[in-house]
Formats: structure tokens, sequence, C-alpha cells
């Protein structure tokens, strides 16, 4: 693994982070009906570890000698609450995914302290897809 290659992954990262936060930010606002209360809350709820991330993934872009994205990447559309709810599985599924892979590219270029942030964020990301698929658990509507 070489340097240009993990920070351009680490960009990749970066950008789907941005669009975590922007995906959580609005479906927090679109959500609606007698559970809009609960469905708010846990969007808005999720912002804070996607930022943290962010931040990091910035940070080591920039330690690593390279200019970190500014650019989200797409957020999925989703009209109701359970399309929103289903979007954001999917989204940290694949966080999860990219961060298990992720690690291994620290690993093999070297950058112990990266790996093991890395697989925090797996763990973060896995947290989050658990309790993103039991929301959806019998859900009727």
């Amino acid at each position: 693994m070489d340097k240009e290659t993990l920070i351009k992954h680490l960009n990749d990262d970066l950008a789907h982070e941005l669009s975590a936060i922007i995906q959580y930010l609005t479906y927090a606002a679109k959500a609606y009906g007698p559970y809009r209360p609960q469905l708010a809350q846990f969007f808005l709820s999720e912002i804070h570890d996607e930022q943290l991330h962010a931040q990091y993934l910035a940070n080591k872009i920039v330690a690593l000698g390279g200019e970190p994205t500014t650019v989200p990447a797409p957020v999925k559309e989703a009209k109701t609450n359970r399309e929103m709810v289903e979007a954001v599985l999917e989204a940290e599924t694949d966080a999860a995914r990219r961060y298990t892979q992720r690690a291994q590219e620290a690993a093999a270029f070297g950058d112990v302290g990266l790996q093991v942030q890395l697989e925090e964020m797996v763990r973060d990301e896995s947290v989050h897809r658990d309790e993103t698929a039991r929301i959806l658990t019998d859900w009727t509507l």
C-alpha cells in the first residue's frame, strides 16, 4: 500500500462521513408521523460520531501530506421514514465494510495507530448498523 493510494481511500471515507452528517441532519428534519420525535432524535444523535470520524480522517490525511476533501459523497434520497432508516442501514453497513478494508490497508502501510483507530471506527459503525437494523425489525408501516 503506497501513501498516495491510502490518502485517496481516506479521502473517499471522509467524503462518506461528510455525507453521513448531511444525511442525518436532513433525515431528522424530514421525519414525520407519530414517531417523528424519536426518529429525529435518533438521526441527530448519530451526527456527533460521524463528525468525530470526519475530523480524524481530515487530520490524518493532512498528516500524511494530503489535502482533505470538502465534497461529500451523494446522499441517498429517501421520502418515507422507512426509506430513511433503510438508507441509514445501507450507509452504516457500507462504512463498516470500508473501514475494515481501510484498517487492512493501514496495516499493510505500516501505520498501526491508523489501523487501531480504523478498527475503533468499524466498531462504532457496527453499533450504528445494529441499532438501525433493530429499528427496522417488525416495522409494519
